[in-house]
């Protein structure tokens, strides 16, 4: 009961870091399948969607441990995509002159909800690398989707007219 198979037929228990890693990946997943139920524009729509696509190959990567087996694997090609989408998204937006708080459209919200998890899970995938051998690109694909996640929370909130939530340190509001 306390165990789960990977791919190969290995058990390991369900608190193996093997297991919370591609956990967090599902849970990356589940928000954009929320952020994905709002009215979001075309573009974003679009590469969400691909994204969550690319989630169940992450997911798929961290649950087998056989490094021969090469079908499945997070790939410098999505990672490259990733970084097109946060230039051209970037493109829309005015550089940042202060730290913002998650906040403001639902959406928006959502994908910073959403960033936060890409980077737990970058964490846990970087502790499961400390043990054993996994595909690399795995952490960079995670490091660079919680960039582009960030990005997209403010274009969401651009786009709907909704400034971003600036975070005023202590002496700001004394």
């Amino acid at each position: 009961m306390g165990t789960t198979g990977l791919q190969g037929g290995t058990r390991v228990s369900k608190s193996n870091d093997r297991i919370k890693a591609y956990g967090n990946v599902d849970e990356i997943n589940s928000v954009l399948g929320i952020i994905l139920s709002h009215k979001v524009d075309t573009d974003i729509e679009k590469l969400l969607k691909k994204i969550q696509n690319e989630l169940f190959v992450l997911g798929s990567d961290l649950s087998n441990p056989n490094m021969n087996d090469k079908k499945n694997r997070i790939t410098l090609t999505m990672i490259k995509d990733l970084e097109v989408g946060i230039d051209e998204f970037e493109n829309e937006l005015n550089p940042l002159s202060n730290f913002i708080l998650p906040g403001g459209s639902h959406a928006s919200s959502l994908a910073h909800f959403a960033r936060t998890v890409t980077r737990r899970a970058e964490t846990n995938v970087i502790s499961l690398s400390e043990k054993e051998k996994i595909n690399n690109q795995c952490q960079v694909y995670l490091n660079r989707l919680s960039d582009l996640l960030f990005v997209i929370a403010r274009v969401l909130n651009k786009r709907s007219k909704i400034s971003d939530v600036i975070w005023q340190s202590q002496k700001d509001t004394l």
